[in-house]
């Protein structure tokens, strides 16, 4: 089988195509044949080695994909040969196929979705899914601004915070794919390039301000959120895709009565409260089958343009999500 291998780090070019035989399921391990897998920054920064997760090199990057059951292990009574998976992995999703340890989450492809778009699920789902259930516990009414918008994670947020009743104020840096954002759910797009967000939102709420803000960019875009929070707003801090954390004035916070809330999805899951996995197993799957925060799928590309498949995001080009798509 093909592998994606970063053997040393970097940027996108330091990745190659290697051939590696392919694993054999352990009593426990599910074998999938991998049909497509998806680009996210946090693959961008561990082959960089700016991530706060820092693999043994040499190691294959990515961290979500789809496929089928290729095998299973004799204890694996869940999953069985030919089963069409949603899967996660830290690292290894940019192979042709991968070998799951029990603790990794699978979960069912919905009949109609594509392997591209089952890939590009779970990053997205599960970060929207804790930011607002578990942590900004939003409700119908809300208003909901979400920064970064047209990336994977934030049109999650955006279509999530719809089906929960919210009113949703988008935000991006281009008319086009916030177009998209808005064919996807968002009731109001912000172009951040063109317009104040800050006075968009005041004007869009009679003053008023959101009562969740959905973070994923940082630096400044987090600070000026600061104004545009309504009193009692909870902030969500997601990310840092502008390339640097925000300076949050505390007085501002105190007046305003706000609550900052950390977003660590996969941490909480896999370490902290491993109890709320049990949520995710239960609820993830039933929103997917009603086409919840199903993915936009903007780039596809093979395994031998993986590069390609990195820079596109970096280039903030992508909407929704790029893919991998493997061979056979």
């Amino acid at each position: 089988m093909r592998v994606v291998l970063c053997d040393r780090l970097g940027d996108p070019s330091v990745l190659k195509i290697v051939e590696r035989p392919i694993p054999e399921p352990g009593p426990h391990d599910t074998v999938v044949r991998v049909g497509a897998a998806a680009v996210n920054f946090p693959d961008i920064l561990t082959v960089s080695g700016e991530y706060q997760h820092k693999p043994e090199l040499p190691f294959v990057p990515g961290i979500e994909g789809a496929g089928t059951v290729h095998a299973v292990g004799t204890e694996v009574v869940t999953r069985r040969p030919g089963d069409r998976v949603i899967f996660g992995i830290r690292p290894g999703a940019f192979s042709e196929y991968v070998k799951l340890a029990p603790h990794n989450m699978t979960m069912p492809l919905p009949d109609d979705w594509s392997f591209a778009e089952g890939a590009g699920f779970r990053v997205g789902a599960v970060t929207a899914y804790h930011s607002l259930i578990h942590r900004a516990h939003v409700k119908a009414g809300d208003v909901l601004l979400v920064h970064g918008a047209s990336g994977g994670v934030g049109l999650a947020a955006v279509q999530l915070g719809k089906h929960l009743g919210a009113r949703v104020i988008a935000t991006g840096g281009d008319d086009e794919r916030l177009a998209v954002v808005r064919q996807l759910g968002a009731d109001h797009v912000v172009n951040y390039r063109t317009a104040d967000f800050v006075a968009a939102v005041k004007g869009l709420t009679e003053g008023r301000g959101a009562d969740v803000v959905y973070d994923p960019v940082g630096g400044d875009v987090l600070e000026r959120s600061v104004r545009a929070a309504a009193y009692g707003a909870r902030l969500l801090v997601v990310g840092f895709t502008s390339g640097g954390p925000s300076k949050l004035m505390s007085n501002h916070i105190l007046i305003k009565g706000l609550s900052v809330l950390g977003v660590r999805a996969g941490e909480t899951i896999a370490r902290v409260s491993p109890e709320l996995g049990r949520d995710y197993v239960e609820e993830l799957p039933r929103l997917a089958a009603l086409g919840v925060m199903r993915p936009h799928i903007s780039h596809r590309f093979p395994m031998d343009q993986v590069a390609d498949a990195f820079r596109v995001l970096l280039d903030r080009k992508v909407v929704g999500k790029a893919v991998i798509e493997m061979a056979g």
